[in-house]
């Protein structure tokens, strides 16, 4: 299995970015699928989560309204747009496949597949 995120970058406060990540060696469309976040001197924190058939996300409440979670499952992918970005949204961000059910979706724990993650650095 192999998740590769893309899309990272630098961007001023109130700027966006889409960030993506492929997906490969499973059955996609059995997956949710999440995003997660990681700050220096921060532990791993939960962003955003889409189910299998896209039909129901969940969000971060530090991130509702202002990120975006989506899938498409022909071409094996999910991705997070992210608009008006601020400098606590900087990090390193992950994206997960796991047989995560609603109860669990927000837990790292939940999720057994990680890709390499994607820098995200917003300035003041």
């Amino acid at each position: 299995v192999q998740l590769v995120e893309s899309g990272g970058g630098l961007v001023q406060a109130g700027g966006s970015l889409s960030l993506s990540c492929a997906a490969s060696g499973l059955t996609f469309s059995g997956y949710s699928m999440g995003w997660f976040r990681e700050a220096p001197g921060r532990e791993r924190e939960f962003v955003a989560a889409i189910k299998p058939n896209g039909g129901s996300t969940y969000y971060a409440n530090s991130v509702e309204g202002r990120f975006t979670i989506s899938r498409d499952n022909a071409k094996k992918a999910v991705y997070l747009q992210m608009n008006s970005l601020k400098p606590e949204d900087t990090a390193v961000y992950y994206c997960a496949a796991g047989r995560a059910i609603v109860t669990t979706i927000r837990r790292a724990s939940a999720y057994n597949y990680w890709g390499q993650g994607t820098q995200v650095t917003v300035s003041s």
